[in-house]
């Protein structure tokens, strides 16, 4: 095991992405740019949550108290070893979503999300998107919506064309960038420690913009965007493109007439297997949702960025991809 972590961690030191200078401009604000510049895999983890309310194992068993968003942002930034912080919770009701979001927004930031002296976040937050393609204008408003309270990467769902891609990007960047974001930015320039004009200068896209220090993340997870996978991969801008493994695993399941499940796995490989060749045909980086099972295999296919759920399994998986990289802990200091 010893020695297939030291090769693993030699094959990882080669670069998984073309250098664009970037990784000359160390102590910028957001880390994951710096880590995606210089070809470093990167960790994170799906925000804490509440337990989903259920009935109790027995009469004498009660559901633990519900923790404050304010709690669940201080729990979340008590875990040093995480590059990033996830949220998927605006994927499907994007209201309700957004209002629980903000306020754990609103803890990260009172709980010391960024440190200063240089200015660093300590933990960026990357959200999902709801799918962009059934009203274009309606999510540019709610892509705006997320990045007003300092978000650092947005993550856009089901993508099936390049069409979408460009949309939802230029939803991202200012108009002063070339995009369609408006000028009012919200809390956004309080919470990365900058003053409005600064921040508009610096929340654009990476790599379009090597200065920039917002982050675009595309999932693909479904049978038309696994069709057009290279177009999708070919868009300049895209900071990560994800096979949605999850997703994709019931796209390749169906059932027979009798109701029993057949999951085609040898499918199912191939689309995430066609997705990252995408992914090092057009020189992006290639993300999965890793398990502690699978995320040493996912390193040596070339995977590099890795979303782990909360819990003492995220947590194994976490360390164990940072030791398999040679990353090592990472405490604050190699953030």
């Amino acid at each position: 095991m010893r020695r297939s972590m030291v090769l693993l961690a030699a094959v990882l030191a080669l670069p998984l992405v073309p250098s664009t200078g970037t990784s000359q401009q160390r102590g910028r604000l957001n880390p994951l740019v710096d880590l995606l510049a210089e070809g470093k895999p990167i960790f994170g983890l799906y925000a804490p949550s509440n337990r989903r309310p259920g009935p109790p194992a027995s009469a004498a068993t009660s559901a633990p108290a519900a923790k404050s968003p304010a709690e669940l942002a201080r729990t979340a930034l008590a875990y040093a070893e995480a590059d990033f912080v996830f949220d998927g919770s605006m994927e499907g009701d994007f209201e309700s979503g957004y209002r629980t979001f903000a306020d754990f927004a609103r803890g990260l930031s009172e709980g010391g999300m960024l440190r200063r002296k240089p200015a660093r976040l300590r933990l960026p937050m990357a959200v999902k998107m709801n799918e962009i393609a059934p009203d274009p204008a309606a999510a540019a408003v709610r892509i705006g919506r997320q990045l007003d309270l300092g978000v650092s990467a947005v993550v856009f769902v089901d993508v099936q064309s390049a069409d979408e891609v460009r949309q939802g990007l230029a939803a991202m960047r200012f108009r002063s960038h070339g995009g369609t974001r408006p000028d009012a930015s919200g809390e956004a320039p309080a919470r990365w420690g900058m003053s409005a004009p600064e921040y508009r200068e610096r929340a654009d896209l990476w790599p379009l913009n090597p200065r920039g220090e917002l982050l675009n993340w595309t999932i693909v997870e479904s049978r038309e965007g696994i069709a057009r996978v290279r177009e999708i991969a070919a868009v300049k801008g895209i900071g990560v493109l994800f096979p949605g493994a999850g997703t994709l695993r019931r796209v390749f399941t169906s059932k027979d007439a009798a109701g029993k499940e057949h999951f085609d796995a040898a499918g199912w490989e191939e689309a995430i297997q066609r997705v990252l060749a995408a992914c090092k045909e057009f020189k992006v980086a290639c993300g999965y949702p890793a398990r502690e099972s699978d995320i040493e295999m996912r390193m040596r296919q070339g995977f590099s960025v890795f979303i782990m759920g909360w819990g003492d399994e995220g947590f194994r998986t976490v360390e164990l991809g940072r030791r398999l990289s040679g990353r090592g802990a990472s405490g604050a200091g190699q953030r």
